[in-house]
């Protein structure tokens, strides 16, 4: 709607301009005795009129050069990390057939919770030999308080104590070994083929990797997890940016495909080598506050805020372009070669080239390239009809 509305004013300021044109004629003839000279009238190219009529019709509005407090800011693009630490694979310790599958794509979990199980026959053998050793362990004790008794009664040798005393260590070191073993595959020590496969670490299921029935080991993950509660933005700037920017300074970023919301970050760490080939550095930062709908991966634009300063400013929309040259226009006097009648309808703007600087809060500071008077009523509102005025008045000059 606000695209058909610009258009439709675009198109009526130039059957304006177009029904208006005829006016000022640019050649006169002069007529001495028998011989008709022709003059071209010249005019300053930089200079535009428009009818009270035509500034009403398009709304035009102007304002004085205001002094504003603009903040000096680096805008650069980065992408949004979770760190090493912070993402985890899902993967059994001991190989099998995936029985269950307890998470999807975006499930939360928590460290330890169980994810998967899965079915390995083997184990079967280890919790047998576990409770065979349990069995032995049982006898050994029952040998070695024997032989104590004889020792104390002076019914045995020592020697007898000592070797019952060492073979119950070594049964008692067989069955830790075993029960640790079944402890850390996530299985039970009694029979039973099922392994529990758990959480390393808190977050969101980020992917989910077997199936039910697929054969997993160590090398096989079952699933990946993302703790995006420590993510990271790695933003890449120039080398001429780099001595502006420094630790714990914040950064204002929004999603380069949705920018709509505004997050913050803070610098915690600067590179110290360029990016691959894209001369840029790595500037390291926190996601502070606020990370709904963040995700590992996603790109990013970002606004660094530097120092601030008060420099002379216009709004955004006052400043045109044209031919690579930005441009703004002040209301000027009658040129004198528009003194006559004809012209008393009518408001001159001139068109001024400057260089913009800082751009905030809806300004953008500007230096002019041509001496501006400080008290220059500068065009804010409509300065592109007035642009488009001068164009066409130009190519049917030409």
């Amino acid at each position: 709607m606000k695209r058909a509305h610009f258009l439709s004013i675009l198109f009526l300021a130039m059957n304006i301009f177009a029904s208006c044109g005829d006016k000022g004629g640019s050649t006169e003839v002069v007529k001495t005795g028998n011989q008709q000279e022709t003059e071209e009238a010249h005019h300053d190219e930089s200079v535009v009129s428009l009818t009270k009529e035509q500034i009403g019709t398009i709304g035009i509005e102007t304002d004085i050069i205001r002094q504003k407090e603009l903040a000096h800011t680096i805008k650069a693009n980065g992408i949004l990390e979770v760190p090493n630490q912070n993402k985890a694979f899902v993967t059994p310790l001991h190989g099998g057939v995936v029985k269950t599958l307890n998470v999807q794509p975006g499930t939360r979990v928590k460290e330890g919770e169980r994810i998967a199980t899965i079915v390995n026959p083997e184990l079967l053998q280890m919790q047998q030999q576990l409770q065979q050793v349990n069995i032995q362990v049982t006898l050994a004790e029952k040998e070695f308080n024997r032989q104590k008794e004889l020792v104390e009664g002076n019914a045995a040798p020592l020697k007898k104590l000592q070797q019952a005393e060492a073979e119950l260590t070594n049964l008692r070191t067989q069955r830790d070994g075993l029960r640790n073993q079944l402890r850390g595959f996530g299985a039970s020590e009694s029979f039973s083929s099922t392994i529990n496969v758990t959480a390393p670490i808190s977050g969101t299921i980020s992917k989910v990797i077997a199936q039910l029935g697929s054969n997993v080991d160590v090398a096989s993950p079952i699933a990946e997890i993302v703790n995006n509660s420590q993510l990271h933005l790695d933003l890449f700037v120039y080398e001429k940016d780099l001595p502006k920017l420094k630790p714990n300074q914040v950064i204002h970023f929004t999603l380069t495909n949705n920018p709509g919301k505004e997050y913050d970050a803070r610098i915690y760490s600067i590179g110290s080598a360029f990016e691959n080939d894209s001369k840029t550095i790595p500037i390291h930062s926190r996601v502070i506050g606020d990370k709904t709908d963040l995700i590992d991966g996603m790109s990013i634009t970002a606004i660094v805020s530097l120092d601030k300063s008060t420099l002379p400013a216009v709004p955004n929309d006052a400043i045109v372009t044209f031919q690579g040259q930005d441009y703004v226009f002040i209301m000027t006097e009658k040129p004198a070669s528009a003194s006559n009648e004809e012209h008393n309808d009518e408001v001159f703007f001139e068109r001024i080239p400057v260089a913009k600087g800082n751009t905030d809060i809806g300004y953008t500071a500007i230096t002019g390239l041509k001496d501006i008077p400080n008290d220059a009523k500068v065009v804010v509102k409509g300065a592109f009809f007035i642009l488009a005025k001068m164009t066409n008045s130009g190519e049917e000059g030409h």
